[in-house]
């Protein structure tokens, strides 16, 4: 894929020069905490030293009063209360986290989760008449339920209260519920908006710890599991987000519950746990369950107590996220052949494919894949319970959820995000479908967007990176939406001693005239990259060619030696 390089502005000049006399930094670090709204000491005081103690008063959040005042109510007169989550990672770690809290002083609590092929996504009435069936009271419902009018609905004619915890957009209209806990409710003045589903739960859970005069750390225990839902979901690591990640990475470098544990050493990771290896090695070992069987398995997982137990447990679940990848990989191959064998497909704005066999549960994934090769907004069908269901991808800055709700005329059910979304419409409506959301896009998209831009903060020279500036950007962790990890430029370089790894991989020394550093850079499945016609990246690395860099500073370790190495995002020749 081919990246526009879009080098951010620079900050103005006196600003940088006040902060990096401040905070005592280089210029080139000062423009670029500038950049990201770093532009006084306090501020760089708070984002370089999260603090607890800074997190919002939880009593500020819209109906958190009604929420803890029913959930005491319940616990009182000893009602059955049931834990309700979605099926993904942000779900099962809102479940595992609200059900192991209620567990450790309530005894008459129980979790459920819904099955994504019987059931779909959110709240179900088969969830609901469950709870009723079975004497619940209360339903605590976790990254879903904002929308679930009728279903809540339902519930409280069966004599069943709603708990909302959810952080997607409302529609017109709220459930009728006991409480809703939403930060993205028009009339909710709570001042960060960004919260994971967790973090949401987290919140009730804060405000209710307050009112039972709980120790602080009985809450911050939790943290490990909302720090992995903030990652794997995808949520902006600022504000709030920020100081709740930084704490729940801390937690599970240094003290992880045992389901926590035991993903780590599936995982094979041997270093310091990062926002990365969440998104790519823990958050799909967890998510695998829902996709491929049952959700609950995660959250056994998760709120297992014992190490033992947890790594018998974390087996099956590995054992699940390969068959996942087994599907993800061959659905992905049947999805690009269909699109290369349509050339009017090629030409659109937008991707939507239907297949009726297709998976599910790795649709998304899929998704996510086909926007690799033909970036655009993209969304992936496939039949279920007659039935067509798909997930929706989107590109840098494009709104498809918005696209989206613009066709919502053919639609029996959407939900989702700015970058991603899920729909469930008639079979015989997808072509209209396909075709309408090609009109909205096409009306709606620019040329920007169709093209992956790759954001790079500031060009140096090789000699400028060392270890005291690298000490300084490992301290702007953790990285993710909104904190994106620093990508800097080199240009006019050459390499030497280039070497290529495993068939797929390029390793070289990258040398800049004047300069003295020869650092070692890695590039992750460029070694067959053709970046001009007929010309392969590392024939032209082998002549010497000249070329400009974009490249992530990180730190390599290998039997005890530590050194800076560069991690390519992109090259471009002259």
């Amino acid at each position: 894929m081919e990246y526009k390089w879009m080098i951010r502005e620079k900050a103005e000049p006196v600003i940088v020069a006040s902060l990096s006399k401040e905070i005592n930094v280089n210029p080139t670090l000062a423009n670029m905490l500038v950049k990201r709204g770093i532009d006084t000491f306090q501020k760089a005081k708070d984002y370089f030293r999260p603090d607890l103690d800074k997190l919002h008063d939880p009593m500020l959040m819209k109906d958190m009063d009604k929420a803890v005042s029913r959930l005491a109510k319940a616990i009182e007169n000893e009602e059955k209360i049931l834990v309700y989550g979605d099926y993904d990672v942000d779900g099962t770690t809102s479940v595992a986290m609200m059900y192991g809290y209620l567990r450790q002083f309530y005894q008459h609590v129980d979790f459920y989760i819904p099955d994504r092929y019987k059931e779909g996504y959110g709240i179900s009435e088969k969830g609901v008449r469950f709870a009723a069936e079975n004497n619940f009271k209360l339903i605590i419902s976790l990254d879903c339920g904002i929308k679930a009018i009728s279903k809540v609905g339902l519930a409280k004619d069966l004599g069943v209260d709603f708990i909302i915890c959810d952080h997607h957009t409302p529609g017109e209209s709220l459930p009728p519920a006991a409480a809703i806990l939403d930060p993205k409710r028009g009339d909710c003045t709570y001042p960060y908006k960004e919260l994971s589903g967790c973090g949401v739960g987290f919140k009730l859970i804060q405000a209710f710890s307050s009112l039972r005069g709980e120790a602080n750390g009985k809450v911050m225990a939790f943290l490990d599991l909302l720090a992995i839902s903030i990652a794997a979901d995808i949520v902006p690591i600022t504000g709030e987000n920020r100081i709740l990640t930084f704490y729940g990475i801390e937690r599970i470098n240094n003290n992880p519950r045992p389901g926590i544990k035991a993903l780590i050493l599936r995982s094979k990771i041997e270093k310091e746990i990062e926002i990365s290896d969440i998104v790519f090695k823990i958050g799909p070992r967890i998510n695998a369950s829902g996709r491929l069987e049952h959700a609950k398995a995660s959250v056994e997982l998760l709120i297992s107590q014992d190490l033992e137990d947890a790594l018998s447990r974390a087996e099956s679940v590995d054992t699940v996220n390969a068959a996942r990848k087994n599907f993800d990989e061959n659905i992905t191959k049947e999805a690009l052949s269909m699109i290369q064998s349509m050339e009017a497909v090629q030409q659109m704005k937008t991707t939507v494919l239907f297949k009726e066999d297709w998976h599910k549960g790795v649709i998304g994934i899929v998704a996510s894949r086909c926007i690799e090769r033909y970036y655009r907004p993209t969304i992936i069908l496939t039949e279920s319970n007659n039935k067509a269901t798909g997930s929706a991808r989107s590109v840098f800055d494009f709104d498809i959820y918005e696209a989206i709700s613009e066709c919502s005329d053919l639609l029996e059910q959407f939900g989702g995000h700015k970058y991603a979304a899920g729909l469930t419409l008639a079979v015989d409506n997808v072509p209209a479908f396909q075709a309408k959301f090609e009109e909205v896009v096409s009306s709606r998209i620019s040329e920007i967007h169709l093209k992956p831009v790759l954001e790079i903060d500031d060009e140096i020279l090789l000699d400028q990176i060392n270890y005291k500036f690298y000490k300084i950007l490992k301290q702007m962790a953790p990285f993710g939406p909104g904190n994106p990890e620093p990508i800097f430029k080199l240009s006019q370089v050459y390499a030497e001693n280039v070497r290529i790894l495993k068939d797929r991989h390029l390793r070289f020394n990258v040398v800049q005239d004047g300069q003295e550093t020869k650092p070692v850079c890695i590039a992750f499945g460029m070694a067959d990259k053709i970046t001009y016609p007929d010309e392969i990246i590392y024939k032209m690395l082998m002549r010497k060619m000249r070329f400009d860099l974009a490249f992530e500073i990180r730190e390599n370790t290998f039997r005890n030696n530590s050194s800076l190495q560069l991690y390519v995002k992109d090259i471009k020749f002259d």
